[in-house]
Protein backbone atom coordinates (compact mmCIF):
# COMPACT_ATOMS: atom_id res chain seq x y z
CA UNK A 1 0.00 0.00 0.00
CA UNK A 2 1.70 3.52 -0.54
CA UNK A 3 2.21 6.29 1.88
CA UNK A 4 -0.84 8.15 0.54
CA UNK A 5 -2.98 5.55 1.14
CA UNK A 6 -2.03 4.51 4.05
CA UNK A 7 -2.29 8.14 5.43
CA UNK A 8 -6.31 8.19 3.98
CA UNK A 9 -6.29 5.16 5.91
CA UNK A 10 -4.92 7.10 9.15
CA UNK A 11 -7.38 9.67 8.37
CA UNK A 12 -10.51 7.50 8.05
CA UNK A 13 -9.72 5.43 11.39
CA UNK A 14 -9.26 9.07 12.98
CA UNK A 15 -12.83 10.39 11.86
CA UNK A 16 -14.55 7.14 12.39
CA UNK A 17 -12.87 7.07 16.37
CA UNK A 18 -13.59 10.77 16.98
CA UNK A 19 -17.40 10.18 16.64
CA UNK A 20 -17.50 8.18 20.09
CA UNK A 21 -20.26 6.22 20.62
CA UNK A 22 -21.92 7.38 17.07
CA UNK A 23 -24.28 9.96 15.96
CA UNK A 24 -27.30 8.80 17.88
CA UNK A 25 -25.46 9.15 21.16
CA UNK A 26 -24.30 12.30 20.17
CA UNK A 27 -27.66 13.69 19.68
CA UNK A 28 -28.62 12.05 23.39
CA UNK A 29 -25.64 13.96 24.49
CA UNK A 30 -26.38 17.10 23.19
CA UNK A 31 -30.50 16.88 24.00
CA UNK A 32 -28.92 16.94 27.83
CA UNK A 33 -27.25 20.59 26.48
CA UNK A 34 -24.21 19.09 27.13
CA UNK A 35 -20.86 19.28 24.36
CA UNK A 36 -18.68 15.76 23.66
CA UNK A 37 -15.64 15.35 24.69
CA UNK A 38 -13.65 16.93 22.06
CA UNK A 39 -15.72 19.52 21.57
CA UNK A 40 -15.03 20.24 25.42
CA UNK A 41 -11.68 19.58 25.03
CA UNK A 42 -11.62 22.59 21.61
CA UNK A 43 -13.66 24.76 24.05
CA UNK A 44 -10.86 24.92 26.98
CA UNK A 45 -7.77 25.30 24.53
CA UNK A 46 -6.54 27.49 22.37
CA UNK A 47 -7.74 26.74 19.16
CA UNK A 48 -5.55 24.07 16.85
CA UNK A 49 -3.41 23.08 19.76
CA UNK A 50 -5.00 20.22 21.19
CA UNK A 51 -2.63 16.78 19.94
CA UNK A 52 -4.87 13.56 20.96
CA UNK A 53 -2.52 10.68 22.28
CA UNK A 54 -3.94 7.03 22.39
CA UNK A 55 -7.18 7.23 20.24
CA UNK A 56 -6.30 3.29 19.15
CA UNK A 57 -6.67 2.23 22.65
CA UNK A 58 -8.70 -0.52 23.38
CA UNK A 59 -10.37 -2.39 25.96
CA UNK A 60 -9.01 -6.11 26.48
CA UNK A 61 -12.00 -7.38 28.48
CA UNK A 62 -13.93 -10.78 27.39
CA UNK A 63 -16.42 -11.13 30.25
CA UNK A 64 -20.54 -10.41 30.15
CA UNK A 65 -20.44 -9.71 26.56
CA UNK A 66 -17.20 -7.88 26.24
CA UNK A 67 -15.32 -9.70 24.00
CA UNK A 68 -15.33 -8.35 20.50
CA UNK A 69 -17.37 -5.25 21.61
CA UNK A 70 -15.82 -1.95 20.36
CA UNK A 71 -15.54 1.21 22.73
CA UNK A 72 -13.70 3.66 20.59
CA UNK A 73 -10.71 5.15 22.72
CA UNK A 74 -12.07 3.09 25.41
CA UNK A 75 -14.03 6.13 26.25
CA UNK A 76 -11.81 8.81 27.50
CA UNK A 77 -10.09 11.47 25.31
CA UNK A 78 -6.39 11.81 26.42
CA UNK A 79 -3.57 14.60 25.27
CA UNK A 80 -1.86 18.02 25.31
CA UNK A 81 -2.47 21.75 24.54
CA UNK A 82 -2.21 25.21 25.43
CA UNK A 83 -4.10 28.02 26.85
CA UNK A 84 -2.87 31.42 26.58
CA UNK A 85 0.25 29.87 24.79
CA UNK A 86 0.84 28.17 27.61
CA UNK A 87 0.76 23.73 27.65
CA UNK A 88 -1.57 21.96 29.77
CA UNK A 89 -2.53 18.12 29.86
CA UNK A 90 -6.20 17.05 30.13
CA UNK A 91 -8.70 13.56 29.94
CA UNK A 92 -12.26 14.41 28.65
CA UNK A 93 -14.23 11.15 29.44
CA UNK A 94 -16.71 10.53 26.68
CA UNK A 95 -20.30 9.85 28.47
CA UNK A 96 -21.20 8.51 24.07
CA UNK A 97 -19.15 5.40 24.79
CA UNK A 98 -20.58 3.06 27.39
CA UNK A 99 -21.29 5.88 29.58
CA UNK A 100 -17.73 6.77 29.51
CA UNK A 101 -17.42 4.04 32.11
CA UNK A 102 -13.95 3.56 33.79
CA UNK A 103 -12.12 0.17 32.72
CA UNK A 104 -8.43 -0.65 32.90
CA UNK A 105 -7.23 0.50 29.90
CA UNK A 106 -9.51 4.30 30.21
CA UNK A 107 -7.99 4.19 33.50
CA UNK A 108 -4.22 3.70 32.29
CA UNK A 109 -5.14 6.20 29.68
CA UNK A 110 -5.73 8.68 32.37
CA UNK A 111 -2.98 7.66 34.42
CA UNK A 112 -0.67 8.06 31.45
CA UNK A 113 -1.82 11.69 30.74
CA UNK A 114 -1.03 12.66 34.67
CA UNK A 115 2.25 10.83 34.28
CA UNK A 116 3.18 13.41 31.64
CA UNK A 117 1.74 16.30 33.26
CA UNK A 118 3.85 15.64 36.45
CA UNK A 119 6.76 14.70 34.20
CA UNK A 120 6.13 17.61 32.64
CA UNK A 121 5.49 20.10 35.44
CA UNK A 122 2.38 21.34 34.00
CA UNK A 123 -1.04 21.78 34.73
CA UNK A 124 -3.51 19.03 34.79
CA UNK A 125 -7.14 19.70 33.38
CA UNK A 126 -9.95 16.50 33.96
CA UNK A 127 -13.13 16.55 32.34
CA UNK A 128 -15.64 14.25 34.02
CA UNK A 129 -18.62 12.92 32.93
CA UNK A 130 -18.85 9.34 33.44
CA UNK A 131 -21.61 6.32 35.29
CA UNK A 132 -18.37 4.83 37.32
CA UNK A 133 -16.72 1.73 37.48
CA UNK A 134 -17.09 -0.93 34.33
CA UNK A 135 -19.25 -3.51 35.82
CA UNK A 136 -18.20 -5.93 33.49
CA UNK A 137 -14.62 -5.46 34.24
CA UNK A 138 -14.43 -6.16 38.18
CA UNK A 139 -11.90 -5.38 40.26
CA UNK A 140 -9.71 -4.05 37.20
CA UNK A 141 -11.79 -0.60 37.33
CA UNK A 142 -11.11 -0.60 40.76
CA UNK A 143 -7.86 -0.76 40.51
CA UNK A 144 -7.72 2.03 37.98
CA UNK A 145 -9.51 4.37 40.03
CA UNK A 146 -6.58 3.57 42.85
CA UNK A 147 -4.29 4.04 40.41
CA UNK A 148 -5.79 7.55 39.44
CA UNK A 149 -5.82 8.55 43.20
CA UNK A 150 -2.41 7.87 43.91
CA UNK A 151 -1.34 9.89 41.29
CA UNK A 152 -3.48 12.81 42.55
CA UNK A 153 -2.05 12.78 45.75
CA UNK A 154 1.60 12.46 44.01
CA UNK A 155 0.97 15.45 41.99
CA UNK A 156 -1.01 17.37 44.38
CA UNK A 157 1.68 20.93 45.72
CA UNK A 158 3.62 20.16 42.72
CA UNK A 159 1.04 21.23 39.77
CA UNK A 160 -2.41 22.47 39.69
CA UNK A 161 -4.43 19.70 39.00
CA UNK A 162 -8.08 20.69 37.86
CA UNK A 163 -11.28 18.77 37.73
CA UNK A 164 -14.25 19.81 35.62
CA UNK A 165 -17.74 17.69 36.77
CA UNK A 166 -19.66 17.93 33.36
CA UNK A 167 -22.47 15.20 34.11
CA UNK A 168 -22.18 12.20 36.24
CA UNK A 169 -19.43 11.92 38.52
CA UNK A 170 -20.31 8.58 40.89
CA UNK A 171 -19.04 6.54 43.91
CA UNK A 172 -15.44 5.91 43.83
CA UNK A 173 -15.19 8.14 40.74
CA UNK A 174 -15.71 11.25 42.98
CA UNK A 175 -12.65 11.04 44.62
CA UNK A 176 -10.42 11.95 42.55
CA UNK A 177 -12.09 15.32 42.01
CA UNK A 178 -11.68 15.54 45.95
CA UNK A 179 -7.81 15.24 46.50
CA UNK A 180 -7.45 18.01 43.23
CA UNK A 181 -7.42 21.38 44.08
CA UNK A 182 -10.16 23.29 42.08
CA UNK A 183 -13.45 21.71 41.26
CA UNK A 184 -15.74 23.62 38.69
CA UNK A 185 -19.12 22.12 38.22
CA UNK A 186 -22.22 23.45 35.88
CA UNK A 187 -25.96 24.20 36.78
CA UNK A 188 -28.10 21.47 35.95
CA UNK A 189 -25.36 19.62 34.00
CA UNK A 190 -22.87 18.40 36.94
CA UNK A 191 -23.79 15.52 39.66
CA UNK A 192 -21.48 14.08 42.29
CA UNK A 193 -22.37 11.35 45.09
CA UNK A 194 -21.38 8.43 46.58
CA UNK A 195 -24.43 6.58 46.39
CA UNK A 196 -27.60 7.47 43.83
CA UNK A 197 -30.75 7.99 44.52
CA UNK A 198 -31.92 4.26 43.40
CA UNK A 199 -29.46 3.24 46.36
CA UNK A 200 -30.92 5.70 48.75
CA UNK A 201 -34.81 4.65 48.10
CA UNK A 202 -33.79 0.77 48.51
CA UNK A 203 -32.10 1.19 51.90
CA UNK A 204 -33.60 4.24 53.27
CA UNK A 205 -36.90 4.35 51.31
CA UNK A 206 -36.53 7.92 50.47
CA UNK A 207 -37.25 9.78 47.69
CA UNK A 208 -34.60 12.24 46.30
CA UNK A 209 -33.76 14.16 42.88
CA UNK A 210 -30.36 13.60 41.46
CA UNK A 211 -30.06 17.44 41.88
CA UNK A 212 -31.00 17.66 45.22
CA UNK A 213 -28.87 15.03 46.28
CA UNK A 214 -25.79 16.20 44.53
CA UNK A 215 -26.27 18.76 41.61
CA UNK A 216 -23.72 21.94 41.33
CA UNK A 217 -25.54 24.17 43.48
CA UNK A 218 -25.23 21.65 46.35
CA UNK A 219 -21.81 20.97 46.33
CA UNK A 220 -21.43 24.71 45.52
CA UNK A 221 -23.12 26.10 48.53
CA UNK A 222 -23.67 22.98 50.84
CA UNK A 223 -20.92 20.48 50.82
CA UNK A 224 -17.57 22.63 49.47
CA UNK A 225 -16.79 20.27 47.15
CA UNK A 226 -17.09 22.81 44.53
CA UNK A 227 -14.84 25.92 43.96
CA UNK A 228 -16.08 27.68 41.64
CA UNK A 229 -20.21 27.53 39.86
CA UNK A 230 -21.25 28.14 36.56
CA UNK A 231 -24.37 28.54 34.57
CA UNK A 232 -23.12 27.17 31.22
CA UNK A 233 -20.33 24.65 30.03
CA UNK A 234 -18.94 27.66 27.92
CA UNK A 235 -18.67 29.99 30.86
CA UNK A 236 -17.25 27.06 33.14
CA UNK A 237 -14.52 26.76 30.72
CA UNK A 238 -13.68 30.50 30.98
CA UNK A 239 -13.69 30.69 35.01
CA UNK A 240 -10.75 27.66 34.10
CA UNK A 241 -9.45 30.05 31.26
CA UNK A 242 -8.98 33.03 33.98
CA UNK A 243 -7.96 30.71 36.78
CA UNK A 244 -4.88 29.48 34.69
CA UNK A 245 -3.77 32.73 34.08
CA UNK A 246 -3.21 34.01 37.32
CA UNK A 247 -1.69 31.00 39.05
CA UNK A 248 1.64 29.22 38.31
CA UNK A 249 2.31 26.32 36.32
CA UNK A 250 3.97 24.25 38.81
CA UNK A 251 5.37 24.14 42.23
CA UNK A 252 9.36 25.79 41.36
CA UNK A 253 7.75 29.08 39.22
CA UNK A 254 5.93 31.72 40.18
CA UNK A 255 2.50 32.92 38.53
CA UNK A 256 3.76 35.20 35.33
CA UNK A 257 3.65 39.00 35.97
CA UNK A 258 1.15 40.94 34.45
CA UNK A 259 1.41 44.54 33.54
CA UNK A 260 1.00 46.64 36.81
CA UNK A 261 -2.37 48.52 36.30
CA UNK A 262 -4.74 51.04 38.86
CA UNK A 263 -7.46 49.40 40.64
CA UNK A 264 -10.54 51.30 39.01
CA UNK A 265 -11.81 54.68 40.74
CA UNK A 266 -15.04 53.88 41.78
CA UNK A 267 -13.66 51.08 44.53
CA UNK A 268 -12.89 54.10 47.51
CA UNK A 269 -11.31 52.17 49.60
CA UNK A 270 -11.40 54.85 52.35
CA UNK A 271 -15.19 54.87 52.03
CA UNK A 272 -15.56 50.94 51.74
CA UNK A 273 -15.59 50.16 55.16
CA UNK A 274 -18.25 52.03 57.65
CA UNK A 275 -16.25 53.62 60.70
CA UNK A 276 -19.29 52.30 62.77
CA UNK A 277 -17.82 48.34 63.60
CA UNK A 278 -21.32 46.96 63.61
CA UNK A 279 -22.10 48.35 60.21
CA UNK A 280 -21.39 45.66 57.43
CA UNK A 281 -19.86 46.18 54.46
CA UNK A 282 -18.71 43.60 51.60
CA UNK A 283 -15.31 43.18 51.96
CA UNK A 284 -14.49 42.53 48.13
CA UNK A 285 -14.76 46.21 47.94
CA UNK A 286 -11.94 46.39 49.88
CA UNK A 287 -10.33 43.68 48.05
CA UNK A 288 -11.47 45.22 44.44
CA UNK A 289 -9.89 48.56 45.64
CA UNK A 290 -5.98 47.49 46.26
CA UNK A 291 -6.01 45.32 42.92
CA UNK A 292 -4.58 46.02 39.56
CA UNK A 293 -8.01 46.88 37.63
CA UNK A 294 -9.84 45.63 40.48
CA UNK A 295 -9.94 42.50 39.50
CA UNK A 296 -10.75 39.47 41.58
CA UNK A 297 -10.59 35.76 41.00
CA UNK A 298 -13.46 34.17 44.02
CA UNK A 299 -12.43 30.96 45.23
CA UNK A 300 -16.09 29.05 46.67
CA UNK A 301 -17.53 32.35 46.47
CA UNK A 302 -21.25 30.24 47.50
CA UNK A 303 -19.92 28.31 50.52
CA UNK A 304 -19.31 29.70 53.77
CA UNK A 305 -19.58 33.51 52.68
CA UNK A 306 -18.63 34.45 55.89
CA UNK A 307 -15.17 34.23 54.77
CA UNK A 308 -13.75 35.43 51.04
CA UNK A 309 -10.84 33.65 49.44
CA UNK A 310 -9.39 34.56 45.48
CA UNK A 311 -6.83 35.81 43.59
CA UNK A 312 -6.03 39.43 42.41
CA UNK A 313 -2.67 41.20 41.50
CA UNK A 314 -1.06 43.92 43.02
CA UNK A 315 1.60 45.81 40.72
CA UNK A 316 1.44 42.83 38.41
CA UNK A 317 2.16 40.16 40.73
CA UNK A 318 -0.26 37.36 41.91
CA UNK A 319 -1.60 37.74 45.55
CA UNK A 320 -4.16 35.11 47.40
CA UNK A 321 -6.25 37.16 49.17
CA UNK A 322 -8.00 35.58 52.75
CA UNK A 323 -10.71 38.42 54.46
CA UNK A 324 -13.56 37.83 56.76
CA UNK A 325 -16.97 38.93 55.21
CA UNK A 326 -19.28 41.11 57.81
CA UNK A 327 -21.80 40.97 55.27
CA UNK A 328 -22.47 37.24 56.51
CA UNK A 329 -22.20 36.02 59.94
CA UNK A 330 -20.16 39.55 60.91
CA UNK A 331 -17.20 37.35 59.35
CA UNK A 332 -16.65 35.26 62.18
CA UNK A 333 -14.61 32.05 61.88
CA UNK A 334 -16.85 29.02 61.93
CA UNK A 335 -16.01 25.03 60.88
CA UNK A 336 -16.83 25.44 57.38
CA UNK A 337 -14.58 29.20 56.80
CA UNK A 338 -11.71 27.45 58.67
CA UNK A 339 -12.02 24.47 56.35
CA UNK A 340 -12.01 26.90 53.33
CA UNK A 341 -9.64 29.07 54.10
CA UNK A 342 -6.66 26.40 55.70
CA UNK A 343 -7.23 24.66 52.11
CA UNK A 344 -6.90 28.00 49.86
CA UNK A 345 -3.61 29.18 52.54
CA UNK A 346 -1.76 25.96 51.55
CA UNK A 347 -2.55 25.86 48.36
CA UNK A 348 -0.71 29.50 47.74
CA UNK A 349 2.07 28.30 49.88
CA UNK A 350 2.54 25.17 47.64
CA UNK A 351 2.30 27.36 44.68
CA UNK A 352 4.54 30.24 45.52
CA UNK A 353 1.63 32.81 45.99
CA UNK A 354 2.24 35.77 48.92
CA UNK A 355 -0.94 35.79 51.09
CA UNK A 356 -2.41 39.02 51.74
CA UNK A 357 -4.89 38.94 54.94
CA UNK A 358 -7.93 41.54 55.43
CA UNK A 359 -8.96 40.87 59.21
CA UNK A 360 -12.66 42.22 60.48
CA UNK A 361 -14.25 39.75 62.66
CA UNK A 362 -15.33 39.66 66.26
CA UNK A 363 -14.37 36.13 66.73
CA UNK A 364 -15.25 32.63 66.52
CA UNK A 365 -18.99 31.45 66.19
CA UNK A 366 -19.96 30.17 69.71
CA UNK A 367 -23.10 28.18 69.97
CA UNK A 368 -23.58 24.45 70.99
CA UNK A 369 -23.95 23.17 66.91
CA UNK A 370 -20.21 24.75 66.33
CA UNK A 371 -19.09 22.91 69.21
CA UNK A 372 -20.14 19.51 68.66
CA UNK A 373 -19.66 19.91 65.13
CA UNK A 374 -15.66 20.31 66.25
CA UNK A 375 -15.33 24.09 65.81
CA UNK A 376 -11.90 23.73 67.54
CA UNK A 377 -10.07 21.09 64.74
CA UNK A 378 -11.72 22.77 61.95
CA UNK A 379 -10.27 26.52 63.70
CA UNK A 380 -6.41 24.95 64.35
CA UNK A 381 -6.67 24.13 60.23
CA UNK A 382 -6.46 27.87 59.94
CA UNK A 383 -3.74 28.03 62.83
CA UNK A 384 -1.70 25.10 61.30
CA UNK A 385 -2.05 26.73 57.86
CA UNK A 386 -0.94 30.21 58.28
CA UNK A 387 1.88 28.85 60.62
CA UNK A 388 3.38 26.36 58.32
CA UNK A 389 2.98 28.47 55.36
CA UNK A 390 6.64 30.04 54.50
CA UNK A 391 5.76 32.38 51.43
CA UNK A 392 5.28 36.40 51.93
CA UNK A 393 2.14 36.95 54.50
CA UNK A 394 1.03 40.28 54.92
CA UNK A 395 -2.03 40.91 57.12
CA UNK A 396 -4.11 44.52 57.77
CA UNK A 397 -6.33 44.61 60.53
CA UNK A 398 -9.59 46.92 59.07
CA UNK A 399 -11.96 47.06 61.80
CA UNK A 400 -12.52 44.45 64.91
CA UNK A 401 -9.93 42.10 65.85
CA UNK A 402 -10.96 40.14 68.78
CA UNK A 403 -10.09 37.11 70.94
CA UNK A 404 -8.81 33.98 69.22
CA UNK A 405 -9.97 35.34 65.47
CA UNK A 406 -7.54 37.89 66.71
CA UNK A 407 -4.84 35.27 66.14
CA UNK A 408 -5.70 33.12 63.74
CA UNK A 409 -5.80 35.60 61.01
CA UNK A 410 -2.08 35.64 60.50
CA UNK A 411 -1.56 37.45 63.59
CA UNK A 412 2.57 38.19 63.70
CA UNK A 413 2.75 35.39 66.26
CA UNK A 414 1.80 32.79 63.60
CA UNK A 415 5.42 34.95 61.85
CA UNK A 416 3.19 37.27 59.90
CA UNK A 417 5.86 39.09 57.83
CA UNK A 418 3.93 42.57 58.38
CA UNK A 419 0.95 43.62 60.41
CA UNK A 420 -0.93 46.80 59.31
CA UNK A 421 -3.95 48.34 61.13
CA UNK A 422 -6.08 50.92 59.47
CA UNK A 423 -6.49 53.77 62.87
CA UNK A 424 -9.95 52.60 63.86
CA UNK A 425 -8.91 49.14 64.52
CA UNK A 426 -9.67 47.84 67.69
CA UNK A 427 -7.76 45.13 68.87
CA UNK A 428 -8.82 43.28 72.23
CA UNK A 429 -9.46 39.92 73.78
CA UNK A 430 -13.29 40.96 73.27
CA UNK A 431 -15.38 43.76 72.36
CA UNK A 432 -15.55 46.52 74.68
CA UNK A 433 -19.39 46.03 76.03
CA UNK A 434 -18.59 42.44 76.47
CA UNK A 435 -15.36 43.18 78.45
CA UNK A 436 -17.06 46.23 80.26
CA UNK A 437 -19.62 43.92 81.29
CA UNK A 438 -17.21 41.19 83.15
CA UNK A 439 -14.82 43.72 84.29
CA UNK A 440 -16.58 46.18 86.13
CA UNK A 441 -19.94 43.93 86.43
CA UNK A 442 -19.26 45.35 90.19
CA UNK A 443 -19.15 48.65 89.27
CA UNK A 444 -21.99 48.86 87.14
CA UNK A 445 -24.25 47.03 89.41
CA UNK A 446 -24.01 49.20 92.49
CA UNK A 447 -24.08 52.65 90.41
CA UNK A 448 -26.68 54.90 90.82
CA UNK A 449 -26.99 55.36 86.62
CA UNK A 450 -26.03 51.85 85.84
CA UNK A 451 -26.20 52.87 82.19
CA UNK A 452 -24.18 56.16 82.69
CA UNK A 453 -21.72 54.09 84.43
CA UNK A 454 -21.50 50.83 81.77
CA UNK A 455 -21.14 53.43 78.58
CA UNK A 456 -18.39 55.19 80.60
CA UNK A 457 -16.60 52.04 81.75
CA UNK A 458 -17.03 51.01 77.86
CA UNK A 459 -15.37 54.24 76.76
CA UNK A 460 -12.64 53.66 79.19
CA UNK A 461 -12.04 50.05 77.80
CA UNK A 462 -11.67 51.43 74.24
CA UNK A 463 -9.16 54.17 74.76
CA UNK A 464 -6.77 51.62 77.16
CA UNK A 465 -7.02 48.82 74.72
CA UNK A 466 -10.05 48.36 71.76
CA UNK A 467 -7.31 50.49 69.61
CA UNK A 468 -4.65 49.93 67.56
CA UNK A 469 -1.91 51.21 69.19
CA UNK A 470 -2.06 49.11 72.31
CA UNK A 471 -0.45 46.40 69.73
CA UNK A 472 1.59 48.89 67.95
CA UNK A 473 3.40 49.52 71.08
CA UNK A 474 3.96 45.48 71.55
CA UNK A 475 5.65 45.54 68.21
CA UNK A 476 2.66 43.20 67.15
CA UNK A 477 1.36 45.76 64.36
CA UNK A 478 4.39 47.10 62.69
CA UNK A 479 2.49 50.37 61.33
CA UNK A 480 -0.88 52.01 61.67
CA UNK A 481 -1.80 53.62 58.62
CA UNK A 482 -4.72 55.25 56.50
CA UNK A 483 -7.11 53.30 54.33
CA UNK A 484 -5.95 55.62 51.15
CA UNK A 485 -2.13 53.98 51.97
CA UNK A 486 -3.27 50.36 52.06
CA UNK A 487 -2.18 49.42 48.24
CA UNK A 488 0.87 51.38 48.87
CA UNK A 489 2.16 49.61 52.04
CA UNK A 490 1.17 46.11 50.83
CA UNK A 491 2.70 46.61 47.52
CA UNK A 492 5.87 47.57 49.35
CA UNK A 493 5.78 44.95 51.68
CA UNK A 494 5.14 42.08 48.70
CA UNK A 495 8.49 43.67 47.00
CA UNK A 496 10.51 43.55 49.98
CA UNK A 497 9.38 39.99 50.63
CA UNK A 498 9.70 38.76 47.20
CA UNK A 499 12.88 37.07 48.39
CA UNK A 500 12.01 36.09 51.62
CA UNK A 501 13.81 32.19 52.88
CA UNK A 502 12.00 31.11 55.77
CA UNK A 503 13.59 27.32 57.37
CA UNK A 504 11.55 24.82 59.14
CA UNK A 505 12.52 21.61 61.15
CA UNK A 506 13.26 19.17 59.42
CA UNK A 507 10.97 16.55 59.19
CA UNK A 508 9.10 14.14 57.04
CA UNK A 509 5.74 16.00 57.21
CA UNK A 510 3.52 17.71 59.83
CA UNK A 511 0.33 16.22 61.23
CA UNK A 512 -2.53 18.64 60.56
CA UNK A 513 -5.86 18.62 62.36
CA UNK A 514 -7.66 16.86 59.29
Amino acid sequence: MALDDKILELEEKKARLSHGGGEKAIEKQKALGKMTARERIDALLDEGSFHEYDMFVEHDAREFGMQGKVLPGDGVVIGTGTVAGNPIAVFAQDFTVAGGSLGLMHARKITKIMDYALNMRIPLVGINDSGGARIQEGVNALAGYGEIFFRNTMASGVIPQISVILGPCAGGAVYSPALTDFVFVVENVSKMFITGPEVIKTVLGEEISMEELGGARVHSELTGNAHFYASSEAECFGQIRKLLSVIPHNNTEKAAKAVPKAPQQKYDISKAVPVDPSVPYDVRDVIRAITDESDFVEVMELFAGNIVVGFGRIEGETVGFVANQPLVLAGVLDCDSSDKAARFIRFCDAFNIPIVTLEDLPGYLPGIDQEHAGVIRHGAKMLYAYSEATVPKITVILRKAYGGGYIAMNSRHLQADFVFAWPNAEIAVMGPEGAANIIFRKEIKEAEDPAAMRQARIQEYKDKFANPYVAAAKGYVDAVIAPADTRGYVAHALKVAAGKIASRPAKKHGIPPF
